[in-house]
């Protein structure tokens, strides 16, 4: 039976706003496992714009996302809500959702945490990838499907293999028709990418799905400028359940890990 494909909007951008917490998805945003859905990097990049604009301050900043995705992101017209969960002047927890079709496709919690001067213990023991102008082109659009893909340009590193790779990813399209998002929203729009740029199996029929059902993201920096690098390793464990597990850099080096649990099977 097919499924009908839903109504998109047109533009070179990911999401058209609609108002009052509105928006349309683009081609730009189409997931890899099926043409109708959404791909929950763009999706959690609108969430992620959603909950900078909540109740804004400036002596906070958020320092960690954590998404559950509770089903398929429909493709199209959808809604995010925001809300303050636990309120607090130097620790608070917000939250946003994604509803559409009728249902909460993906809901997000975010710490932010009050910020300080500690540059007199400032350390990272994480290793800077090397830069994009080191790497070489990668057409990610060969292994994957979707709008989505197809909107990336992309570098990989050498050494890259099935199940570790380290690859640099940015886009030219802004998240929506206002594009006046922040970079962090923009780099957290591409982190999902992660899941599918060192696969363990190729995807397709007759091999393995692996989709993520989480996002958490952990960043003790906050990033910068329009490249994200992703350095990571996919395990795929004996029972059906993988896991991704990426460290996060822009252009000035490593900012922040993220993970995502898989589903593993067979196609």
């Amino acid at each position: 039976m097919s499924i009908e494909l839903p109504d998109l909007a047109e533009g070179d951008f990911y999401y058209e706003s609609l108002g009052n917490g509105r928006f349309r998805s683009t081609i730009h945003a189409q997931g890899a496992w099926n043409p109708h859905e959404q791909h929950m990097a763009p999706a959690s990049g609108i969430m992620a714009d959603a909950l900078l604009r909540h109740e804004p301050r400036d002596d906070v900043r958020m320092a960690r996302l954590s998404y559950e995705i509770l089903g398929l992101i429909p493709g199209g017209e959808f809604e995010i809500t925001t809300a303050t969960v636990r309120p607090g002047r130097t620790i608070e927890l917000i939250q946003a959702e994604l509803s559409a079709a009728g249902r909460v496709a993906i809901r997000a919690t975010a710490w932010r945490m009050a910020t300080s001067d500690t540059s007199a213990v400032a350390a990272i023991e994480d290793v800077a990838m090397p830069a994009p102008d080191e790497c070489k082109p990668w057409d990610g659009a060969g292994v994957w499907p979707g709008g989505y893909i197809r909107s990336l340009e992309m570098r990989i590193a050498e050494g890259h293999r099935a199940g570790s790779g380290k690859v640099w990813i940015r886009t030219e399209h802004p998240l929506t028709d206002a594009a006046d998002s922040r970079d962090l929203a923009r780099l957290v729009g591409l982190v999902d990418t992660a899941n599918g740029i060192a696969a363990r199996v190729s995807p397709g029929k007759n091999s393995y799905i692996f989709p993520n059902l989480d996002l958490q993201v952990h960043m003790y920096r906050e990033p910068a400028g329009e490249w994200l690098g992703l350095d990571n390793m996919v395990s795929f464990g004996n029972d059906g359940i993988g896991l991704t597990s990426t460290v996060l850099h822009d252009i000035s080096g490593p900012f922040g890990r993220a993970e995502q649990i898989l589903t593993l099977r067979k196609s």
